[in-house]
């Protein structure tokens, strides 16, 4: 037994003795190869024919030569003098129609086109020189000053029969049960400005009174609903064109989320991320602005749910104007363009009565469903509430389970037979609203245009709203935005910002004044709230004044005896919480996130807080804010000229041209 043990020590000393030569060996060898392999290529320097620069073995240490330096080498580049991806063989995708936009991109590669267009020339239909996705009336030649469309017969009169002793008539401003007729913004002190290419007085829109200052010691919450709309941008485009821009078509919030912003996507499985950016005023220099940004998550287009979608269509005489029916048509024609042959259209259409002129068609079947959108002409009176009931029917019939289910409503609003009161359509609207069914509103025309109807059948209905003035503008909500704006990816969607009186004296948000909540109704789960869409941005401006700042806009504080106005030192550096609550599409329950924003100031703010402050401030200006110190449009402009950032769209530099184009209004 002693011997067995001595060999075994014997034969481990004897293995250690092999194991520790064989790895000093192998060590040896790797310095040797250093020094044999100078460019460490695998190939030794006797065999290397270019020892100074590393090489495959098989080109005998040498790199294999590319020529026109595209990073493929030639002996894989078929195009060995110009330059290519990998992905095309080393050669460069061919642009036939020379236009700056590849053939494998270009929707039109044999003719040129913008790149904005996908690489097509813009269509002129009715040959008047007016590109269609400028002009309002794209089916009949007009003139330049009138968008496209031919010279307005009411126009025609006016001029005929004006004369300055019935000019304040055609101008006047009255108000009646909370509508606003023909309110407009004085443009010379002292002098109402005459509307000089169109009659609105029969226009509606509802009063809006601007949200105050609130001391944070008083009241530290404020909760309101998001606003995806963007109607007031268009329209306010509209009307600044034909010379004359009411107040209370301003909303401030809609202009803001006319734009995109660059928010990231969300983490987590949450529907939606979050942002703050804290930084400088530009109207009120003392003061500070905070701006919270959501987006929504971007669903892939092969993902999102098939879509179960009713067209309801105003074809009343007042939808004879060739800015309302023939561009409602072409309108629709752009949405049908981005839907699958897994989705159903249907189309009801209403005037004296409502009826069915499509049952649903798998879009499969595209020419069917044109075939009858044209069909359709104008006249008679309008039984909106009519059309609501038999439309909602018509999706509830057709309902997809854990689909998109909508109705797409597209009038002037001018109802007027049957239910057509604002109370009467609320309620009904409210009770379409349980149905699970979403609602888009398109508001086309002038006039006679009911803006204020439009939005709240929008707000009450679990939907958005749009005004389009042309067919860039349905190319916009219609096309480029579909999904955001077709597809809603979480609904009641709340916020509640909780300001820190240690470092903020005094708050207000600017716009959202008819969606401010009550406090109480952040956590109601039956309180109706905002939708988000696929991809969808909404942002919100909160304007701040600092604990430090003395400003002529605090509200007056009262002394009070029972309720303690001390400030908590155990907040750290938190300028405040903001809560975010919302369902999924479905759902019954709210979700809720909380985010924590720090009292740090951005020592340079972002392009997108600048553009959002021009806008906001440009908002304020044509609302004529009392709660503003500086209303310099060159400034404003300026300061969405420097932050207009990359632009692809074009619609940042369209926002310039607006604010050009109203200074030369107000001169």
């Amino acid at each position: 037994m002693k011997k067995l043990g001595t060999s075994i020590l014997a034969l481990m000393l004897v293995m250690s003795c092999k194991t520790k030569t064989a790895t000093d060996h192998q060590t040896e060898k790797e310095k040797l190869s250093i020094e044999k392999d100078k460019d460490q290529d695998g190939v030794k320097n006797r065999k290397d024919k270019c020892p100074e620069i590393a090489g495959p073995i098989e080109n005998k240490g040498c790199p294999f030569p590319d020529t026109d330096g595209d990073g493929v080498p030639d002996k894989d580049d078929q195009c060995k003098e110009l330059s290519g991806p990998v992905e095309n063989n080393g050669c460069p995708f061919p642009d036939t129609d020379g236009d700056g936009i590849i053939d494998k991109d270009d929707a039109c590669p044999t003719v040129a086109g913008p790149a904005e267009n996908n690489g097509c020339p813009w269509p002129d239909t009715d040959g008047d020189g007016i590109l269609d996705k400028d002009d309002a009336c794209p089916t009949v030649p007009g003139l330049p000053e009138y968008n496209g469309c031919p010279k307005p017969k009411s126009l025609t009169a006016s001029e005929i029969s004006y004369s300055p002793r019935n000019s304040y008539a055609l101008g006047r401003s009255y108000q009646l049960q909370g509508k606003v007729y023909n309110n407009h913004v004085e443009t010379k002190k002292g002098k109402k400005k005459v509307a000089r290419k169109g009659d609105y007085t029969n226009e509606e829109y509802d009063a809006l009174v601007e949200n105050p200052f609130e001391l944070t010691k008083n009241q530290p919450l404020s909760t309101f609903s998001i606003d995806t709309d963007n109607a007031s941008y268009s329209n306010l485009r509209r009307m600044i064109e034909y010379g004359e821009v009411y107040k209370n078509a301003v909303r401030v919030e809609e202009m803001i989320n006319y734009f995109k912003y660059d928010y990231p996507q969300p983490k987590n499985n949450q529907p939606f991320s979050i942002s703050t950016e804290l930084g400088k005023n530009p109207w009120n220099p003392n003061h500070q602005l905070l701006k919270i940004g959501l987006k929504g998550k971007n669903i892939p287009m092969n993902n999102l749910p098939p879509s179960n979608i009713v067209f309801l269509i105003d074809t009343s005489g007042s939808m004879a104007a060739e800015n309302k029916l023939p561009l409602l048509k072409s309108s629709l024609k752009i949405l049908l363009d981005q839907l699958r042959p897994i989705d159903k259209v249907a189309m009801v259409v209403y005037a004296g009565s409502a009826g069915v002129v499509l049952p649903p068609t798998s879009v499969s079947e595209k020419g069917k469903i044109i075939e009858s959108l044209d069909r359709l002409e104008a006249g008679g009176s309008t039984a909106g509430g009519a059309g609501i009931e038999l439309a909602y029917k018509l999706a509830e019939e057709n309902f997809i389970k854990n689909g998109n289910n909508r109705v797409i409503l597209a009038t002037d609003g001018d109802f007027n037979v049957g239910v057509s009161s604002k109370g009467d359509l609320e309620s009904l609207i409210e009770e379409k609203r349980k149905s699970g069914i979403f609602l888009t509103c398109l508001g086309y025309g002038m006039g006679n245009y009911k803006d204020s109807k439009m939005e709240m059948l929008a707000d009450k209905g679990n939907g958005n709203y749009a005004y389009i003035d042309n067919l860039q503008e349905a190319n916009k909500f219609l096309g480029r935005e579909f999904a955001g704006n077709i597809y809603t990816i979480a609904k009641d969607v709340k916020i509640q910002i909780e300001f820190n009186p240690k470092f903020v004296k005094s708050y207000r948000l600017i716009g959202y004044e008819n969606r401010k909540l009550r406090n109480e109704d952040f956590t109601n789960d039956k309180i109706d709230a905002g939708e988000l869409g696929s991809g969808h941005t909404v942002t919100a401006l909160y304007e701040i004044i600092p604990a430090n700042v003395n400003s002529k806009f605090l509200p007056k504080q009262n002394t009070l005896k029972y309720t303690s106005n001390s400030v908590s030192q155990k907040s750290g550096n938190e300028l405040g919480t903001v809560k975010f609550r919302y369902k999924k599409t479905q759902g019954t329950k709210s979700a809720e996130i909380i985010h924590v924003i720090k009292n740090t100031a951005s020592e340079k703010e972002s392009n997108d807080f600048q553009f959002a402050s021009s806008v906001a401030w440009f908002g304020l200006v044509l609302r004529d804010s009392d709660l503003i110190t500086r209303k310099n449009l060159s400034e404003i402009e300026k300061m969405a000229k420097d932050s207009k950032g990359e632009d692809k769209e074009g619609y940042r530099k369209g926002f310039v041209k607006m604010i050009q184009d109203y200074k030369k209004m107000s001169k």
